[in-house]
């Protein structure tokens, strides 16, 4: 296997390979472009988007800045918003439904590292795959950590730091987050 599909696939990875640190240049390079163009540049601002992140659906409106890993990890539905600030961290996939919506300074981690500390002084480190579902509002600096899924209708309250996964029609906050309710939805 190469390094860079050891690191998709959630194994321990070497991400110093030269094909991934190429990837983080150009990836660089794509969000310093992404970040620095004017309002008034909206269609180049989506077009190096669509190139950034090709797996999106319609309706994809990112609030410079973003920030994230790859951009090719990241899997996007239709009718999704990305308010300002924010990072994703897509060393393994981020699939993110329809309808979603994020708050400023949104946080999406895959990366992570051994928590034995010679393994993770080694320079290894791997991923864990996140999944948003459907109509989920995640609010303003909100973390999901690695390996996290979250169900559809879910509404992450702001601050929220995420470190499990939760089921379909619930509001969760606090850190770590927990169900504070159940939302009817039918």
């Amino acid at each position: 296997m190469t390094e860079k599909e050891k690191m998709i696939t959630g194994q321990l990875y070497t991400p110093e390979d030269q094909v991934l640190v190429e990837d983080r240049h150009k990836t660089r390079l794509y969000l310093n472009k992404i970040n620095t163009l004017s309002i008034d540049e909206k269609l180049e601002r989506n077009s190096i988007i669509g190139q950034l992140i090709p797996n999106t659906g319609d309706k994809l409106y990112i609030e410079p800045p973003f920030y994230c890993d790859y951009g090719y990890n990241i899997k996007i539905g239709n009718n999704v918003y990305m308010n300002f600030n924010c990072c994703i961290l897509d060393v393994s996939t981020v699939t993110i439904g329809d309808n979603c919506m994020f708050g400023p300074n949104v946080q999406i981690y895959t990366a992570t590292h051994p928590l034995e500390f010679k393994a993770r002084n080694s320079g290894k480190e791997f991923a864990k795959a996140i999944t948003i579902g459907k109509n989920v509002w995640i609010g303003g600096n909100a973390t999901l950590c690695p390996g996290v899924t979250l169900g559809d209708n879910v509404v992450v309250g702001a601050g929220a730091v995420v470190t499990k996964s939760f089921p379909n029609d619930v509001f969760i906050a606090g850190n770590p987050a927990k169900i504070i309710k159940n939302i009817d939805n039918r």
